[in-house]
């Protein structure tokens, strides 16, 4: 009885979990170039006083599916369509991201909403001939390739930094928008995704299977407390009965 208290308390608990994954997609749905988790259970087993007993544990795995590109114009905007992610720098830090809407701080560095810069193949972007072009008569063309390289005016300035991981679980979570690889040999830079100019990518949540995943998770919580109930009310009983001898 005690065992069958214990297995509903944890499959509460898995619920609770569950949940709070969902809720937190939901609430960025609408964050550019973020990434889902999606949450699953590994079952193992060990030794406990000398009895062989099965536990199940939630884990959490970032959700790296191509979010939709959406085209804005802004020569600043970049999305990756397919793998990989910008590398940008701050606070001494480097970080991955998907967000791609940038621009030309007042230093001549390109950076995100964030004041982070945007890292290229020899350190960060360092456009200041855009700065100097854009204060004369003459209009200035900035280009994006798709594989990164920047051209101003036709001139090569420099080529952005994409890198992929090689594999979603070496990916840690940092705020809404970044991540950071649990080691630099887990990052690769072949044959990483194109970068689209004039797009950014939307996050990557469908809300009709988050919505329908979180009403399971309710209905499913629901049943686990009334099983619950159930069986502290039969091990009152017991408890009862036995107390009449």
């Amino acid at each position: 009885m005690i065992e069958r208290l214990e297995a509903q308390m944890r499959a509460m608990q898995m619920l609770t979990k569950a949940q709070e994954v969902t809720a937190d997609n939901l609430a960025n749905i609408n964050t550019p170039g973020f990434k889902g988790s999606k949450l699953f259970f590994h079952e193992f087993k060990q030794q406990v006083d000398g009895k062989e007993v099965s536990k199940t544990v939630p884990m959490q795995q970032i959700d790296l599916k191509q979010g939709m590109l959406e085209p804005t114009g802004n020569t600043f905007d970049l999305g990756i369509d397919g793998e990989g992610f910008f590398k940008v720098e701050e606070g001494g830090q480097q970080l991955l991201t998907r967000d791609g809407r940038f621009h030309v701080n007042s230093d001549g560095y390109l950076v995100n909403n964030q004041g982070a810069r945007v890292m290229g193949t020899e350190g960060p972007v360092y456009i200041p001939e855009f700065l100097k072009a854009s204060g004369e008569s003459s209009p200035v063309k900035l280009e994006v390739a798709k594989d990164g390289t920047i051209r101003i005016n036709g001139q090569v300035n420099d080529r952005l930094g994409i890198v992929k991981i090689d594999d979603p679980a070496n990916l840690e979570r940092r705020g809404n928008s970044y991540f950071a690889a649990t080691s630099p040999g887990h990052l690769v830079g072949q044959d990483a995704g194109s970068v689209m100019q004039g797009y950014y990518e939307k996050g990557n949540v469908e809300p009709l299977q988050e919505m329908v995943g979180m009403m399971r998770n309710m209905q499913m919580f629901e049943s686990q407390q009334r099983a619950m109930r159930s069986t502290d009310e039969m091990l009152s009983q017991v408890s009862s009965r036995l107390g009449r001898f």
